[in-house]
């Protein structure tokens, strides 16, 4: 069976009907020609664009890495390796990134993955190291290349790039154009597929500025959440600790907030994006680490609490809304203080939010907390039977579901949640008991 006739599964396994026009050109391009260069905007799907055409390349009876997608983050390389697994094909895959274990590393690769990702720099160092071999690799990714760039990793991807002296497919993806190939890339003529929107596609993004009286814009903001209409959205700030105390004071106002940066363990930042993707919590409070490559919504309103120093990442953030042919709006909450950046355009409409003094509803649902997951045998299926059956849940009770290593999160009608909890007490799912309650919210960890 080839790996063609597994890809309708692999759909239905990553819960998509069908492919995007940017997907299905990507997946006949890359299968077909040498050099590719795609450019498409954060967010429209890019990493199963390529994932599915290296798919078809791999080669079951190759022991050996076939395929090394370098990224510019940790992030990036584990969002891609999510992807994968999600796939569920019988190939194996592992990431390599700074900070990460070495040992832990040079275990994973004495038994070789077909698809390896890695920063760089790690790559660089396990090549030096001879812990895989290179000439099984017939295919290279760069991902987000631009980022790579700008994060100056050329020593390492021209030394990596020299060592692959097998390589017959080099595909460079990136979500802003114009960017110049360097020659150690060995990418000539590539083929350009280009799905950025242009300018006068990009008009449904509205911008409104909102002006803080204070200096401290805690105030503006929690007007500014009380006038969108319990819509959720995401706020952008610039450091780590403001995403925190923004996230405390507005659950103190009494509303949905939780926050997320690179600073969280893996763990508390997967609960905090479960609990907003689900919807019960409205707003995420977050640096510019989720102004890429998440797996959140399309939002209706993206706030930025700080404005980045670069255009760049306020084009990411801005990314978030007004996707495809929605139309969303962007806020930029300015002090007077504040030194003005040359890319904001400051005459854009201004929005007044004083008098809104309206707390936001609460969300309509609330996640449960599973102590079981896909190594205790549980899937989807099984969590919504118990649920509906020995729970009495209704069919638009159940939100979404999602169901990890060792543990499940399932979102829940607030107003089921007491009833749900109290007929399952005592009950067992698959012959077995788990512990079932409220998620934890993600909050400061006291120092």
């Amino acid at each position: 069976m080839t790996n063609a006739h597994h890809s309708t599964n692999i759909l239905l396994n990553l819960g998509i009907e069908s492919l995007n026009e940017m997907q299905f050109t990507a997946g006949e391009t890359i299968l077909n020609d040498s050099n590719i260069l795609l450019l498409s905007p954060t967010g429209s799907g890019k990493t199963l664009a390529f994932l599915l055409p290296i798919f078809e390349l791999l080669e079951e009876e190759v022991v050996g890495v076939q395929c090394l997608i370098l990224v510019p983050s940790r992030e990036l390389g584990l969002q891609i390796e999510q992807v994968w697994k999600k796939m569920g094909t019988q190939y194996k895959v592992n990431v390599c990134y700074g900070g990460h274990s070495m040992e832990t590393e040079i275990k994973n690769l004495s038994n070789p993955p077909a698809i390896l990702i890695g920063t760089p720099g790690r790559i660089a160092d396990h090549i030096d190291r001879g812990t895989f071999v290179t000439d099984r690799v017939l295919t290279l990714v760069l991902d987000e290349f631009d980022k790579s760039l700008q994060l100056g990793f050329h020593e390492s991807m021209s030394f990596i790039i020299n060592r692959l002296s097998k390589l017959n497919k080099r595909i460079l993806v990136s979500a802003t154009s114009g960017i110049e190939i360097p020659k150690y890339t060995r990418v000539v003529h590539p083929t350009v597929l280009d799905f950025i929107p242009s300018k006068e596609e990009r008009l449904s993004l509205e911008m409104k500025r909102v002006v803080s009286k204070d200096k401290d814009k805690l105030e503006s903001l929690f007007q500014l959440l009380c006038s969108l209409r319990s819509e959720s959205a995401l706020i952008f700030c610039n450091h780590r600790d403001a995403a925190e105390r923004i996230s405390d004071t507005l659950n103190e106002k009494g509303i949905y907030a939780t926050y997320y940066h690179g600073g969280m363990d893996q763990d508390e930042r997967e609960r905090a994006l479960i609990q907003f993707r689900n919807g019960s919590m409205s707003y995420l409070v977050t640096t510019d680490l989720a102004a890429r490559g998440l797996d959140i919504p399309e939002m209706k309103h993206v706030i930025h609490y700080h404005l980045p120093s670069k255009e760049d990442e306020f084009t990411h953030r801005n990314g978030r809304t007004a996707r495809m042919l929605a139309s969303g709006t962007a806020y930029v909450i300015i002090h007077e203080s504040e030194k003005r950046l040359d890319y904001i355009d400051y005459t854009m409409p201004v929005l007044s939010v004083d008098h809104a003094k309206t707390l936001p509803k609460a969300p309509e649902f609330q996640t449960i907390y599973i102590s079981g997951g896909k190594k205790n045998k549980l899937n989807k299926i099984d969590i919504v039977g118990f649920f509906s059956q020995k729970g009495k849940l209704e069919k638009g009770d159940l939100g979404l579901i999602e169901v990890k290593d060792f543990i499940s999160f399932a979102a829940v009608k607030s107003t089921k949640v007491k009833d749900l909890l109290s007929r399952i007490r005592e009950e067992k799912m698959k012959g077995k008991k788990f512990k079932i309650e409220v998620a934890r919210k993600v909050i400061k960890k006291e120092e």
